[in-house]
């Protein structure tokens, strides 16, 4: 599991390769991942926004932007948790993403971001 805290946020990530919606004979290759936002600061935010930077193995890089995470745009008090899972498709048994949310302070509605640490997501076949 990879995890940081950026302003008293912690971000952790779990993936996982997810062979149902993979075609390795067409080079398309499927992973999971889990993020799970832990609020370890003294104010209560809201999660706004999200950017990934995405790589495959070729070097090739894309990058998505929007509104939430998964249709959602959580707020957490001091000590809450918010997890959820989502999936990245490659055309290389390996890829990486990483990025970061913006977040609000509901106190005082200050805007800032929240790194979301590099994870790899490998074919399980490669790590032999």
């Amino acid at each position: 599991m990879n995890s940081i805290i950026t302003h008293g946020i912690e971000i952790s990530v779990q993936t996982r390769y997810y062979a149902p919606q993979s075609d390795p004979r067409h080079n398309h290759y499927f992973f999971v991942y889990e993020i799970t936002i832990t609020n370890k600061s003294d104010y209560t935010v809201k999660l706004l926004k999200r950017h990934w930077d995405i790589t495959d193995g070729f070097g090739e890089k894309r990058e998505v932007e929007g509104d939430g995470v998964v249709g959602e745009t959580p707020s957490l008090e001091p000590g809450d948790s918010f997890s959820y899972n989502s999936g990245c498709d490659f055309a290389t048994e390996i890829g990486k993403m990483s990025g970061y949310y913006t977040m609000k302070k509901l106190v005082d509605q200050s805007e800032f971001n929240v790194l979301i640490p590099e994870f790899v997501m490998v074919l399980p076949a490669r790590l032999n």
